[in-house]
């Protein structure tokens, strides 16, 4: 499982990288202000939570058994598509709707976090 976090971590800051420069560059004309820095909100996020990722993955390189902190690897990833991800889609299409989604991506992100603190915390 370490390893699939670390290449996930990984993927996901790659990822990051282009989606920033393409929202600075690319949709710099073309999206309101206010778009723009919701855009930018969700690639902030997250870029935090690949980094989260290779936390976890390097976690478990020291804690392979932990049930809690690969629960947190996949919340972390859940986060992403579901607060980041909306993020992307509201900014770039307009539809509000989408934005009803960002909470439970939030709530996923605290949760990842949480899980994380456990495990390492109680696993030995």
């Amino acid at each position: 499982m370490a390893r699939i976090f670390l290449v996930l971590g990984a993927i996901n800051a790659a990822l990051c990288i282009a989606l920033g420069a393409f929202g600075s560059h690319g949709l710099k004309q073309r999206l309101s202000a206010d778009m723009l820095a919701v855009y930018q909100t969700g690639v902030q996020y997250h870029f935090y939570h690949a980094l989260g990722l290779l936390a976890v993955g390097l976690a478990l390189q020291r804690f392979p058994a932990s049930r809690p902190i690969v629960l947190s690897g996949w919340l972390m990833l859940a986060g992403i598509v579901l607060f980041s991800v909306s993020l992307y889609a509201l900014s770039l299409t307009g539809i509000r709707g989408l934005g009803a989604v960002t909470p439970v991506g939030g709530v996923a992100f605290l949760l990842a976090w949480a899980s994380l603190a456990y495990g390492a915390w109680s696993t030995r």
